[in-house]
C-alpha cells in the first residue's frame, strides 16, 4: 500500500505561514518559505520517479468454501446503478498552465482599471502589493498611484503565488467537470474566489480592501478563468487510469512507462 507521509501537512503549514507573514512579520514568511521548500522536496522524493510503498505482511489462511446450494445465484444489476466515471479527463498540469496563463492575461484589465480611474498603471499594482510596503499605513491616492519598487516586487510575488495555487486547485477540480473546463474556470471558480476574497480581504490587505473596485476585480477574475479554461481545452485529455503511477496520472512524460497508446505518456 502507499507509504504514509507527513510532507503534505508540512507543505500546507508552510503555505499558511507564508500568507500569514503578510499581516505579521518577514520572519514568519521566511519560516514558511523554508517549510514549503522542505515539503516540496520531501514529497517529490516520495512520489518520483515511483511512489513509495509499505509492505504489509499477510497471513495466508486455508479456506474451504462450502454451500448447500446446487446452482450458482446470479445478481441482477440494473443499468441505473452503474457509476458513470469520466474515461478521459484533463491533467492537473493543464490546470497549472491555465492558471499561469490566466494570471498573465488578467494583468491587463487591472492596469486598464488603474489608468482609467487614477491615470496610472501602477495604482492596481501598488494596491495588491500594499501589504509588502511598510509605510503605507495611511497612504494617499497619489502615493499609491506612483511607482514603487517594493510595491511592484510584493505584488509580483503575491500575484504569482496566488495564480499558481489557483491553477493547481483548478487542475484538481477538472475531473468534476471534464466536459466544461471553461464553465468551471470562467464562471464557477472566479465567483467562488471573489466571494472568498470579499470575506477575508479586510484582514489580509486592509489598504486593498478599502480601495478595491469589485466590478473591475470580478472582470479580471472572469478574464483569468476564461483564459485558463481555453488553455486547458487546448491541452487535450488523458485517460483516467487510477492504477497507473503518479507521474503518469499527473500527465508528465516518462520513458520507462508506456501509456495506453504506447507513446510513453
Amino acid at each position: 500500500m502507499p507509504a504514509s507521509t507527513a510532507w503534505p501537512i508540512l507543505l500546507a503549514f508552510g503555505i499558511t505561514l507564508l500568507f500569514a507573514s503578510l499581516v505579521t512579520s518577514i520572519g514568519v514568511g521566511i519560516a514558511g518559505f523554508l517549510l514549503i521548500a522542505c515539503g516540496v522536496v520531501g514529497w517529490a522524493k516520495q512520489c518520483l520517479p515511483e511512489e513509495h510503498h509499505e509492505m504489509i505482511p499477510v497471513k495466508a489462511r486455508r479456506f474451504m468454501p462450502s454451500s448447500v446450494r446446487t446452482q450458482v445465484a446470479h445478481i441482477q444489476v440494473s443499468e441505473v446503478h452503474r457509476a458513470f466515471l469520466p474515461v478521459e479527463s484533463y491533467a492537473v498540469t493543464s490546470g497549472l498552465r491555465g492558471g499561469i496563463a490566466g494570471g498573465i492575461v488578467m494583468i491587463f484589465p487591472a492596469l486598464l482599471y488603474g489608468y482609467l480611474t487614477q491615470h496610472s498603471i501602477w495604482y492596481a499594482v501598488n494596491l495588491l502589493g500594499g501589504a509588502g510596503v511598510a509605510h503605507w499605513t495611511n497612504a494617499t491616492t497619489a502615493d499609491i498611484a506612483a511607482f514603487h519598487w517594493n510595491g511592484l516586487i510584493a505584488a509580483t510575488i503575491i500575484h504569482a503565488a496566488v495564480c499558481t495555487l489557483i491553477g493547481l486547485l483548478y487542475g484538481a477540480m477538472l475531473p468534476m467537470w471534464p466536459r466544461r473546463p471553461v464553465l468551471l474556470g470562467g464562471i464557477i471558480a472566479p465567483l467562488l474566489w471573489t466571494g472568498l476574497l470579499h470575506s477575508i480581504l479586510g484582514f489580509v490587505n486592509p489598504t486593498f480592501n478599502a480601495r478595491i473596485e469589485w466590478g473591475w476585480f470580478t472582470l479580471s477574475e472572469l478574464v483569468f478563468g476564461i483564459v485558463a479554461g481555453l488553455v486547458v481545452m487546448r491541452s487535450g485529455k488523458i485517460r483516467t487510469h487510477q492504477t497507473l503511477p503518479f507521474i503518469l496520472r499527473m500527465g508528465i512524460e516518462a520513458k520507462e512507462f508506456k501509456g495506453p497508446t504506447g507513446d510513453g505518456r
